[in-house]
Parts: C-alpha cells; structure tokens; sequence
C-alpha cells in the first residue's frame, strides 16, 4: 500500500516537529514545511520526511509548492507568529506580517493542496488556533484575533468542502510549553501558570501532536468543522476555590 501523506507547516521546530514525529509514527509520509530551511531540513531527517522551504504569506510561493507535492491526504495549517505589544501600540507592518502569515498562509495552503485531496477522494485539514481565540489575551496585538479568524475559517472550509469528503477541524492549544514559549515558564512560572489550569499542569507539544494523530486518522472520519481546545480544561470556566 501507498503510504499517505501529511503536509506540515512551521514542522522546523516545537508542535510542528512534534506533530510530524507523530504522524510519521502513525505511518504518515510527511512533507515538513518551514520558512526555515536548516529547521525545515532537520525535521525532515529525524522523521524521514520531506522538507520544502516556504513563506506561507506569500501566496504564489504557497500555490508553488502545492504543484512541487505530488499527494496530500491530511494538511496541517501550524505555521503562526505573533508580536508582542498592545493594540494601540501595533504598527501597521507588524499587524500586517501577524495577518499575513496566520490568517492568510491558512487560506493559501489551503486553496494549494485541497486539489491533491480531491483527486484522492478525501482527506483531513487541520487547523492551528489558540486558547487566546477566547480569552482575547492582551499584549500580543493582532494575534487572538488571527486566530478567532483561523476558527472562522475552519467552519467555513468544513462547509465548503464536506461535499468533497474532505474535513477540516481546528486546534486551540492551551500553555503549552515548546521552543517559541520556552521563556514564558522560566523559573517558578511553570509551577505558577499550572495553579491557573484545572488539571494542574502545562501542556507539552506531544499533547498536541495527540490530538493532530486523531483527527488526521480514520477515528474521526465524522468529525468536521469543529474547534477541539486541548488545555488542560481552562476553556471550561473559572474554578470555585
């Protein structure tokens, strides 16, 4: 049997490298994408996968790379900056660049390999978004607002495209630990963060990767246009102490 094929954005590193170790376990052929080339690379090798250099905000670099991968069965729109300062303090090319690469990557990567899913007769695309969708978390500019956006998207592509047998699911990580929020949870952080989450831990990239497994695999085959929160239940409401 022909392997299948995952297509990862921001694989280089933290939960794109994590999901792509655990899609290559599940058996996966995986293309590792990042804007990083000796990231995109490395990942590859630990997974024997596939890596391509690519600026998801750049549209036409996006489309080229769809026409350079012959197969996608499971997408995984990951790749996603964000700025930190407040709204009023955001510049127009900091917005722009938060936008651009979070909102619009999603689209474009999703108009170049949902082609490759049509011809195979279905696939699964997954969705990055953030626990900051809900709780609008300030200092971080346009980001929550990228990523409400990137959960509007999942809703509408889900519409779209499940006449096509192809569904598209969101992910909104809660604190999760990894190589871009390291710095957050220096010191006694960790432990003080966790006190904020009912399970009493913080998440780590394989949380993640977990749930990526699920919805990229057969189990999930009735489960489309949903927003899954994996963070330790803070998105169920505030405790009674």
């Amino acid at each position: 049997m022909t392997k299948k094929t995952a297509v990862i954005t921001g694989a280089g590193q933290g939960l794109g490298r994590a999901m792509a170790m655990r899609l290559a376990a599940d058996g996966f052929h995986v293309v590792c994408v990042d804007v990083n080339s000796d990231a995109a690379a490395e990942t590859a090798r630990m997974v024997g996968g596939e890596p391509h250099v690519c600026d998801i905000s750049n549209r036409d670099a996006v489309h080229d790379l769809g026409a350079k991968v012959t197969a996608c069965d499971v997408l995984v729109n990951n790749a996603g900056i964000w700025s930190f300062e407040s709204l009023l303090e955001s510049t127009e090319e900091q917005a722009e660049r938060v936008i651009h690469v979070n909102v619009l990557g999603t689209m474009w990567c999703t108009q170049a390999f949902v082609p490759h899913m049509r011809r195979a007769g279905g696939g699964s695309i997954i969705n990055v978004s953030s626990a900051a969708a809900w709780t609008q978390s300030p200092g971080i500019g346009v980001y929550p607002a990228t990523k409400t956006a990137v959960e509007s998207l999942t809703k509408t592509f889900a519409l779209e495209l499940g006449p096509d047998n192809i569904r598209v699911n969101a992910i909104g990580p809660g604190l999760i630990v990894s190589d871009g929020t390291a710095a957050n949870y220096e010191g006694n952080r960790m432990n003080e963060r966790a006190q904020g989450v009912p399970m009493r831990r913080v998440g780590s990239p394989v949380d993640i990767a977990n749930v990526v497994s699920f919805l990229a695999g057969p189990d999930s085959s009735y489960v489309s246009g949903q927003v899954m929160y994996v963070d330790g239940g803070i998105s169920a409401g505030t405790q009674k102490r």
